[in-house]
């Protein structure tokens, strides 16, 4: 059973996005400001559409702390949408609002169109779309930073970077460096830290945006000090990397996972894969195929993980689709949309990863208060230095 618990509502053109996090301990010290940095962070990135012109996204705490520190009692989040305005009537809760805005008919392929209306029974689209939208994450980054504040509290850092964008890239990045390319990664418009690929990135999103067309790509996402012993073998639910994969498998658009080299290992020898141990003054591997991870649990070793995003569904060039009321042949509906939001995915990335590491860190040592918490910490690390 999860230690922190998460809920978030709202519609992608509704008044606000709203979020609800529980377990955080007293005391941890959070700001509106800490937030919206990570929200800043969210809406940029080369590719990005129409929308980031519109919002600016900032998230308001409305329970749960206190003169800056938080109560140990639920954390309330706001963010509002700076589109209401224009959707008050056509995203209205009241009953005479209803034929204002014309009903969405067309799904679009690869979208959660077609299969949400059937499921909920819906004959207007934009019943699921408004929901199923990835503006939902704008929330999901919110809640994810209250996550890293405590994450950093404990010295884990959390960061990510873009290794491709179609087929400019690489498949990934062995023994890395990680700080240093997540710093050279902040200072890219496609998040990725070679400054060769990151220049052919942006030369094949505007080639892709020529041809109204989407591309995807593919992130690297890491967790650096993480203690020793987070998630468990017993069962296959706590396993950490299930976990971790669970939650970056739920954003938008991503359609793969892989810990450490992932399928690389599949091509290589064992001999050539297994992280080796030694011993100076604690325990450490010489390399970290295995993604921080093993028997489900975290080794010591940074975590690292990949994950792959599908192009944008959306096309400005409509693909085949039908309608859904007279099941006559159609071009599918569009939306404002993205030509690229790989730099984007990677920001959530880190927020989902931030959510389950704190949760599989507050499991582990528990803790009213942070106080209490970083006592328990301390006292495992120092068991094992011993060990």
């Amino acid at each position: 059973m999860a230690t922190i618990k998460i809920i978030t509502a709202g519609e992608s053109h509704g008044p606000q996005l709203t979020g609800i996090i529980e377990g955080i301990p007293s005391n941890l010290e959070l700001s509106e400001d800490y937030i919206n940095i990570q929200l800043k962070r969210r809406q940029i990135g080369y590719g990005r559409g129409g929308r980031m012109k519109i919002e600016s996204d900032k998230a308001r705490i409305l329970s749960g702390v206190r003169w800056g520190k938080t109560l140990g009692s639920p954390i309330t989040l706001v963010v509002e949408n700076k589109d209401w305005s224009n959707w008050e009537k056509a995203m209205s809760s009241k009953e005479d609002a209803e034929g204002t805005k014309e009903p969405v008919l067309r799904p679009r392929p690869g979208h959660a169109d077609l299969a949400g209306a059937i499921k909920y029974n819906f004959q207007d689209i934009r019943n699921v779309l408004e929901r199923s939208s990835a503006r939902e994450t704008a929330m999901r980054v919110s809640v994810g930073a209250v996550c890293r504040k405590l994450l950093e509290s404990f010295g884990i850092q959390v960061g990510s970077f873009v290794i491709r964008i179609g087929s400019v890239g690489r498949d990934y990045v062995e023994n890395a460096q990680l700080v240093e390319l997540f710093d050279a990664a902040e200072g890219s418009p496609v998040r990725c830290p070679f400054l060769d690929d990151s220049k052919g990135m942006v030369e094949l999103i505007d080639a892709v945006s020529g041809e109204g067309d989407s591309i995807g790509g593919v992130f690297e996402v890491f967790a650096l000090n993480v203690p020793v012993g987070l998630g468990s073998y017993v069962h296959w639910d706590r396993r950490l990397e299930g976990r971790l994969a669970q939650a970056l498998m739920s954003i938008q658009a991503v359609k793969g996972v892989e810990v450490g080299l992932g399928f690389e290992m599949a091509r290589r020898w064992g001999s050539e894969v297994m992280d080796e141990i030694f011993y100076e003054k604690g325990f450490y591997r010489a390399t970290n195929s295995a993604g921080g991870i093993e028997g489900g649990m975290s080794n010591g070793e940074p975590i690292v993980l990949r994950a792959a995003m599908k192009p944008i569904p959306t096309q400005k060039k409509p693909l085949r689709s039908v309608d859904i009321s007279s099941k006559a042949p159609v071009a599918a509906a569009y939306e404002r949309s993205d030509v690229c939001a790989v730099p984007a995915c990677s920001v959530i990335a880190e927020a989902m990863v931030s959510i389950i590491v704190a949760d599989a860190l507050l499991e582990k040592f528990g803790g009213d208060s942070i106080e209490e918490t970083k006592r328990n910490v301390d006292s495992y690390r120092g068991y094992i230095r011993g060990f």
